[in-house]
């Protein structure tokens, strides 16, 4: 495939919403053709998944919540992301299956070996070119949150742990993440993502 798949995670409040809007905006005013999207999400069906999901009068247990993640994400990447990339966009996504591995693993406890291989089965075996983390303490992340949804109401250790897993899967596979302070102001955390991906691009 032609196209460039950059994926951004981090724990609430990190900054992703923002950072994807800056970078997408930045490449489509250099005449890259770029499509954003988010997970759970992307298409219909995957966005019914989504509110399910967040509704917190929902009480969903943990392998059903993996399940429902694994659902969006291959209905994603079949309807989504994979075209995309077949003609050769960009494609920035907020979150993706190293969410699964950082929320339902590290912080839900389920063995890390499943969900990879759910995972590759979700996602045809597609993984990004270049992946964002934005890094900050949790306690600074959750301060940013203006609405919360079922996962962000969790207790702080739960966050804690989801940033936990986020950095050890940066060791793992450092060659693929590049990592961001976001307490920093607005504008640097940019250039940093910025300059990362046009490194990726020019490779």
């Amino acid at each position: 495939m032609s196209g460039l798949f950059i994926t951004i995670e981090g724990i609430e409040g990190a900054g992703k919403t923002t950072l994807t809007k800056l970078l997408s905006e930045h490449l489509k005013n250099d005449g890259a053709d770029v499509v954003v999207t988010a997970e759970p999400g992307g298409d219909t069906l995957a966005d019914g998944i989504r509110k399910l999901l967040l509704d917190s009068k929902n009480a969903i247990c943990d392998r059903a919540e993996l399940l429902l993640f694994e659902a969006a994400r291959a209905q994603h990447v079949d309807k989504v992301i994979l075209p995309a990339l077949e003609r050769g966009a960009i494609v920035i996504c907020d979150r993706f299956s190293d969410s699964s591995l950082a929320y339902q693993g590290y912080a839900r406890g389920i063995d890390l070996e499943t969900i990879e291989t759910l995972n590759n089965f979700a996602t045809r075996g597609l993984k990004p070119d270049l992946t964002i983390l934005l890094d900050l303490p949790v306690e600074l992340g959750l301060a940013r949150q203006t609405a919360r949804d079922r996962i962000s109401s969790e207790q702080i250790n739960f966050h804690r742990r989801i940033r936990e897993g986020y950095l050890s899967i940066v060791r793992s596979e450092p060659e693929r993440f590049v990592v961001i302070d976001a307490s920093g102001c607005e504008k640097e955390v940019f250039r940093q993502a910025l300059e990362a991906v046009i490194s990726r691009r020019t490779r």
